[in-house]
């Protein structure tokens, strides 16, 4: 049995003296991915598969690991250079490509542990699972912010469990990462214990269940091979039947989802949106200073124009998702209670769609510090007078509840309760736990009409009593105080700033960014 864990190990601990030559763990994995996408594509080039990627000869991986020292360099660079000019997925993945590792001892090591393995007889699930383990540690390296891209693992699959995705269905997640949501869907549909799989829904979940989009250059090439290496879409190129090769269909694009309506529509929605409540774009001024401005998306789909990135999130999948169409996305605070646009596109989110489920999520299981995060589950629904929302089932899962990234991470175990609770199978029959007995309780119920009759129409509610309140003891690390201290400073000051661009508005015409390109 192949140990996943230990190869992980191996290969991560050469790039610990590359870090003394100021390589970073993002520098290191994007290398990875080039060096192991083309051992794999060696291994399927050659009996039993006779698979053909397009690499042109001189510049395979054979072409590569007879070299050493200056000529293994030397020909790396001239590999990457080659295959970034070459058509199809090589091009997606390869343009751009520099090589950064420049020590050729260790190079010449990684490449020898690369060569070992036998990626194309590992299972899909042993693949993914290596290169999952090669992201997690790129997202605990907090300096290079790749955290941002990486979504607890526990808390996707529990989200999936609960949204429970049917086979023949589409999936998209419009800021996809590393891929997270879409593998964890594709590893539930494919799982036994919930389908049995025919012919042609296998084909389906291969080639056309999954859409997504990541605007990060580097992110992007990483989900391309994390969905590839999880046997997710196909990066062979084809003959058709005139002879003629065709290009792989590729499931992941690149660029801003938010810019234009791309006219796709999906069955589910599972993403996490970056965090970072404003969107904004950095140009040069005429001092040759470098200034950021923000940015508005100016679409008639919308049902407000904000510069808030995650109301605009809101807004997209929306529009992304077919008439009954699902989502669950992750979202900060600020989506349940900020004023202006945040309250009207909450109003037009409980009178469109079913927002029936809130999850509440605890502090520390997210590696940038201090974010506070729930999950929102919400049905699409078709066109109607009638509001949409009835009852919002709401699960407190953050009062009183404290994990950390390493001595006290969150697991699956720890998301049981809530699952219990959310009864995927039949939300009919869900019951709260909350009561005047048991006010302690984390599962409670409101009506719409409770929430419209709220200040801004928020969302914000808590119900149990925090005990860091009250036991000065056991109060939250100094840095999560800070953080809240930090957060709620910028919240007072937005409110200012929407106040100071109503005034502005009234005295001058509104000067927007208009975007007419297509995403």
């Amino acid at each position: 049995m192949i140990n996943s864990s230990a190869i992980v190990s191996k290969i991560w601990a050469l790039c610990n003296p590359l870090r003394d030559d100021g390589l970073s763990y993002g520098d290191y994995l994007e290398q990875l991915t080039y060096l192991i996408f083309l051992k794999m594509a060696d291994e399927y080039s050659r009996p039993p598969y006779h698979r053909d990627l397009g690499i042109p000869a001189g510049y395979t991986w054979n072409d590569l690991r007879l070299e050493s020292g200056a000529e293994l360099e030397y020909q790396y660079k001239n590999t990457l250079e080659k295959l970034g000019n070459q058509p199809g997925i090589l091009k997606k993945i390869f343009q751009g490509a520099v090589n950064k590792i420049h020590n050729p001892a260790i190079f010449s090591k990684i490449v020898k542990t690369i060569d070992e393995e036998n990626w194309s007889a590992m299972s899909a699930d042993v693949k993914g699972e290596i290169y999952e383990g090669l992201l997690q540690k790129n997202a605990e390296d907090v300096k290079s912010g790749a955290g941002q891209y990486f979504t607890p693992r526990p808390l996707i699959k529990t989200i999936v469990k609960c949204v429970r995705p049917k086979p023949m269905k589409t999936i998209a997640d419009p800021c996809c990462g590393s891929g997270g949501f879409l593998l964890a869907a594709n590893e539930f549909l494919s799982d036994p214990k919930n389908y049995n799989l025919d012919r042609d829904e296998k084909e389906f979940l291969k080639n056309e269940t999954f859409f997504g989009n990541e605007i990060v250059v580097n992110t992007f090439k990483l989900c391309l091979m994390n969905l590839y290496l999880h046997s997710i879409g196909d990066i062979y190129r084809k003959k058709d039947r005139e002879g003629n090769w065709t290009e792989p269909k590729v499931p992941i694009t690149r660029g801003d989802a938010l810019l234009a309506d791309n006219g796709i529509r999906v069955d589910y929605v599972l993403t996490n949106p970056p965090f970072g409540k404003k969107s904004s774009m950095t140009f040069t001024n005429e001092k040759g200073e470098q200034e950021e401005e923000d940015l508005t998306y100016n679409r008639s789909d919308f049902w407000t124009t904000t510069s808030n990135k995650q109301l605009n999130f809101v807004q997209h999948i929306n529009t992304m998702l077919k008439a009954e169409g699902e989502a669950a996305v992750v979202l900060p605070d600020n989506v349940l209670f900020e004023g202006g646009a945040g309250e009207t596109v909450r109003k037009k989110l409980l009178s469109t769609c079913d927002l029936h489920t809130i999850l509440r999520l605890p502090t520390g299981i997210f590696y940038r510090p201090g974010v506070k995060a729930n999950v929102l589950f919400f049905t699409k629904k078709a066109a109607s007078p009638d509001r949409q929302t009835r009852k919002i089932w709401i699960y407190d899962f953050r009062t009183n509840i404290h994990f950390t990234l390493k001595q006290n991470p969150m697991t699956e175990k720890d998301l049981e309760d809530f699952l219990s609770c959310y009864k995927p199978d039949y939300r009919a029959s869900r019951r709260e736990t909350y009561s005047e007995d048991n006010p302690e309780g984390r599962w409670r119920c409101f009506e719409a009409e409770e929430i419209f009759a709220r200040d801004k129409t928020s969302l914000d509610i808590f119900w149990i009593k925090d005990k860091s309140l009250t036991d000065l003891e056991n109060l939250p690390p100094a840095h999560e105080i800070a953080a809240d201290i930090v957060e709620s400073l910028q919240n007072a000051l937005e409110s200012f700033r929407e106040l100071e661009a109503f005034a502005m508005v009234r005295e001058k015409p509104s000067q927007e960014v208009h975007h007419d390109s297509k995403g």
